[in-house]
């Protein structure tokens, strides 16, 4: 029994459906391990992949509609509802390219091999390694997604295998017109193995090569793979390119038999062990403790499902969230189903959606002590920069940059629209999406440089957006988009959104803040808009334009933005309009039960110091049934489509509940959970630059301080506030009672 949160998650059988698969990735390369000793099955994924669009590739740029925007303006500031509906091209709905997984590598046992005595079987994940394995009798299979050779990794071990190797691309949905070639060729070690599947009607491919590494018995080709008898072990280097052309797949094996050269110990322990320090250094950074029944941590993954309640179950889903959120950061952020699917019919096209979902996904990545997602996020925003400059040139005639509400990860083009989701009318992605990268720079204390020059392109746009005003002098953001919702008594596009106000503030005056040259040209300019509406429920409005009334039964809380993830409405600034934000929250349902809407909710409800809505929240989601055997989550109740929003989002609602902080202030448990009375969260990252280690018990709680630099903050606590002085290099013990 562990007397310590349990740091990996197990099963009792393999994997029958891959969503049950145990997953690894190094946010490059993705793995599904399903974990059957007889027919061995890892679902091959790469962050590159994706379907090349078919049609016209018009459609793949964002609309020149710039000559018409002075109209539309007119139109809805004259008070027509329904004006934005014809600004458009008329091209049809086009979906983002879509993800899928590459193939799967099998390692079947031939008839009369096989073992179907399940005793003594045992799957597990480890979250500290990245390390997958599956035992049985004296078999063993272990596979990783190495962060240091970017190589999927797999180690067969045990007397007398016997074994057919093979690369499968026959995988659910998958085209009838893919181009499929196989490869096969013995070698000093054993074989490379390659598939190349040949998108229809495209010069683009993808091929996989594995080299396999064979310890002892005979290895003969068995076309389209080899077949293995009486070996000690087997071990498999696996990478997966999108190319143009042919692959040279010589030079591919080539660098992975590279791989194997050198090594002082065994191949796969040198492998392991240059991968380890990159991934479990990061993992560990940040550990929950809700005081769990040591009994329960000791369950598989699946009984404590049973079980949504139980403390063990929400430090498995935390400890979890964490390593899926780092296992699918690296060339990419991570995509609506992480870095993984096992099906090419990905729901949404398992795109980066950038009006919700990623954002939640990311958000505990600054507090949680986790740069490389933060590092993956600034990536993919760096690569899309000029796309970026084109929406908003095309759309708006302006200067800066636009980012658009869905993305494939190859273009930054606002494509994806129509008349009931007006997504290139929506101005406040870039904003969002730069917030955790502003966060990242709080807890360092220094200002990228990537992020600095982002910012000016974002103020540079409203500039030359923000030019209509209201009959009392202020500014309006029209056209306005509230995702993904709309007025109860207008049209989709509008004015003045709550979303679009805060987030055009919030840009400007942190663009300010990084460029002290612009500062007074752009806080002005912010100064200029409009304040937020209360409602007659004395809500906040989801758009200040007085006449639009809202529509409450929506799963985005878009209109809540400045509340979280920004600090622009807060109890201790703003009580007013945090008091106006509750009763919204208060107001909002839950529409179609989407389990980013339930932890939007959370999140906010934090923020607000409502620890029972909090606990509600989350508990829509536990007792839902949204997490497969995996712990890697899905969309809908009932485990119905695989989506990563609640599985990396779930770590940031409990940090939020227990630790917020701006650059000057620290609030220590401002949503206590009453159902964890007792635990410990430890490594956190503040935004004032020090971390933070919070053991709390019914009695009270004790916070450790550990600064960088020198700053004066305020506290919150249950007992009010009071100010505080950090010194760099000096830790401060706090406490406070239970009231």
């Amino acid at each position: 029994m562990s007397a310590t949160p349990v740091h990996g998650t197990w099963e009792p059988r393999p994997a029958a459906r891959w969503e049950d698969a145990f997953l690894s990735g190094n946010g490059h390369h993705g793995a599904l391990v399903f974990g059957d000793p007889d027919d061995d099955r890892t679902v091959v994924t790469h962050h590159t992949l994706v379907r090349p669009g078919e049609g016209d590739d018009r459609n793949r740029l964002p609309p020149r509609l710039a000559d018409g925007l002075s109209d539309l303006q007119d139109r809805l500031l004259a008070g027509d509802p329904t004006a934005a509906e014809g600004f458009t091209d008329g091209r049809p709905l086009q979906w983002v390219q879509p993800f899928h997984p590459a193939f799967q590598v099998r390692l079947r046992r031939p008839d009369g091999h096989q073992d179907r005595d399940q005793d003594g079987y045992r799957r597990t994940v480890d979250f500290a390694t990245g390390v997958t394995e599956a035992t049985r009798a004296d078999r063993t299979s272990r596979v990783f997604v190495s962060r240091a050779d970017d190589v999927i990794v797999q180690h067969v071990t045990g007397p007398g295998l016997t074994l057919d190797v093979s690369l499968d691309h026959r995988l659910p949905g998958a085209p009838t017109g893919l181009g499929v070639g196989h490869g096969a060729v013995l070698t000093p070690e054993g074989a490379l193995l390659s598939l190349r599947a040949r998108y229809p009607g495209s010069d683009l491919a993808c091929t996989g090569v594995t080299l396999v590494a064979v310890t002892g018995g005979r290895t003969a080709l068995s076309p389209p793979g080899l077949h293995i008898e009486g070996a000690r072990s087997v071990l498999l280097l696996t990478r997966v390119r999108r190319h143009t052309g042919e692959l040279d797949v010589v030079a591919e094996g080539r660098a992975l038999r590279d791989l194997l050269d050198g090594a002082p110990g065994t191949p796969y322990d040198d492998l392991l062990a240059r991968h380890l320090p990159l991934h479990r250094t990061a993992y560990e950074r940040v550990t929950l403790d809700l005081a769990a029944d040591p009994d329960e941590r000791a369950l598989p993954g699946s009984e404590l499902l049973d079980r949504p309640r139980s403390a063990a179950l929400l430090e498995r889903l935390f400890a979890a969230g964490r390593y899926h959120l780092l296992s699918s950061s690296g060339l990419f952020p991570p995509r609506l189903t992480g870095l993984w699917t096992g099906d090419w019919d990905t729901a949404w096209s398992g795109a980066f959606t950038n009006d919700a979902n990623l954002n939640l996904q990311t958000a505990s990545a600054a507090a949680a002590a986790l740069p490389e997602v933060t590092e993956a996020l600034a990536a993919l925003i760096r690569r899309q920069l000029p796309d970026w400059r084109d929406n908003a040139r095309a759309v708006f005639g302006a200067r800066g940059v636009v980012a658009p509400a869905h993305s494939d990860g190859e273009s930054g083009h606002s494509y994806h629209f129509s008349r009931e989701y007006p997504l290139h009318l929506w101005t406040a992605g870039a904003d969002w999406l730069l917030k955790p990268l502003v966060d990242h720079d709080d807890t360092r204390g220094e200002h990228d440089p990537h992020t600095a020059a982002a910012l000016a392109e974002v103020a540079l746009f409203y500039e030359d957006f923000l030019t209509r005003t209201d009959s009392e002098g202020r500014l309006v953001v029209v056209p306005s988009y509230s995702p993904e919702n709309r007025p109860a008594n207008a049209s989709w596009g509008t004015v003045n959104a709550a979303m679009d106000l805060s987030a055009a503030r919030h840009a400007l005056r942190t663009a300010a803040a990084y460029h002290p040259e612009h500062a007074d040209r752009w806080r002005a300019l912010a100064d200029r808009l409009p304040p937020h509406r209360i409602n007659a429920d004395g809500a906040l409005a989801e758009w200040a334009r007085p006449g639009l009334e809202d529509s409450y039964d929506h799963r985005h809380l878009s209109h809540l933005y400045g509340v979280w993830p920004l600090d622009e409405i807060t109890p201790y600034d703003t009580p007013d309009l945090a008091a106006a934000a509750h009763r919204a929250l208060e107001l909002r349902g839950a529409e179609n039960d989407s389990a980013h809407g339930h932890l939007h909710h959370a999140l906010i409800a934090a923020r607000l110091r409502d620890g029972e809505r909090v606990t509600h929240a989350l508990g829509q989601v536990l007792d839902g049934d949204f997490f497969h055997a995996s712990l890697m989550s899905a969309h809908y109740p009932h485990r119905h489509v695989y989506n990563a929003d609640a599985a990396h989002t779930l770590p940031a609602v409990l940090i939020e509940a227990l630790v917020q902080s701006t650059p000057d202030r620290l609030v220590l448990l401002p949503a206590p959970l009453p159902a964890y009375p007792s635990g410990e969260l430890r490594g956190i990252r503040t935004r004032f630059g020090a971390s933070l280690d919070l053991t709390w018990t019914p009695d009270g709680a004790t916070a450790v301080l550990r600064p960088t630099r020198t700053h004066r903050i305020d506290l919150w606590t249950s007992a009010g506030a009071e100010q505080l002085d950090l010194v760099a290099g000096e830790d401060r013990v706090l406490t406070t009672k239970a009231r």
